[in-house]
């Protein structure tokens, strides 16, 4: 199969997007988390597939969405197990410091809750952006262990092995500092671009 990769013009849409949408979503956070959420300027790369987890080590947490609407594809969110801690106790109405045990059921709804809130506010911003009506699926949650890079494959459904890769600095007040990774096949990327250029025509 021939090497895909994306033209400069398309790395710069693509960070566009995910600069406006993802914006919007940590406004839609910082109301269910009720504090400042801040998410960076960001960084767009391709990748192949078995460098997904680079960022993370032991456990994270996956949350994959699909697109039901608009788009024809997936993608994943990618949070460190820490972050989902401090983000369900504070969805709970606790401080956010209540983070020790084990992930649980209940740390896995209030993800799959929170990344549901913040990745429909992202399709709204894309149906915008794109000029197409778009829409998601109910999020789908699993724990995985960063070595299991055979779970990870599962996750999507496709067999691309090149994907695009986008890293944000996310901030909330002084309990969070961290990375969450969005990742997406480069074909998927590619039909994002066409529509993004194709809008208005």
């Amino acid at each position: 199969m021939e090497e895909l990769f994306l033209t400069h013009e398309q790395v710069d849409i693509l960070g566009e997007i995910a600069n406006i949408s993802m914006g919007n979503s940590a406004t839609t956070l910082s109301m269910m988390v009720n504090r400042k959420v801040d998410i960076t300027t960001p960084n767009v790369k391709v990748i192949k597939r078995s460098e997904a987890l680079d960022d993370y080590e032991k456990t994270c947490i996956f949350v994959q969405i699909h697109y039901v609407k608009g788009l024809e594809g997936n993608n994943v969110l990618v949070l460190k197990e820490h972050d989902v801690k401090v983000m369900t106790d504070l969805m709970m109405g606790g401080d956010g410091t209540n983070t020790s045990g084990e992930i649980t059921d209940l740390h896995l709804s209030a993800a799959s809750e929170a990344m549901n809130q913040m990745m429909g506010t992202s399709a709204t911003s894309l149906s915008s952006m794109l000029g197409v009506a778009t829409d998601i699926s109910t999020p789908i949650v699993n724990q995985i262990d960063v070595e299991s890079i055979k779970v990870f494959e599962k996750m999507f459904d496709t067999t691309y092995d090149k994907f695009v890769k986008i890293a944000f600095r996310m901030t909330i007040g002084d309990l969070i500092d961290s990375v969450m990774v969005q990742l997406y096949p480069v074909q998927f990327a590619q039909d994002m671009c066409d529509k993004f250029m194709g809008k208005g025509k």
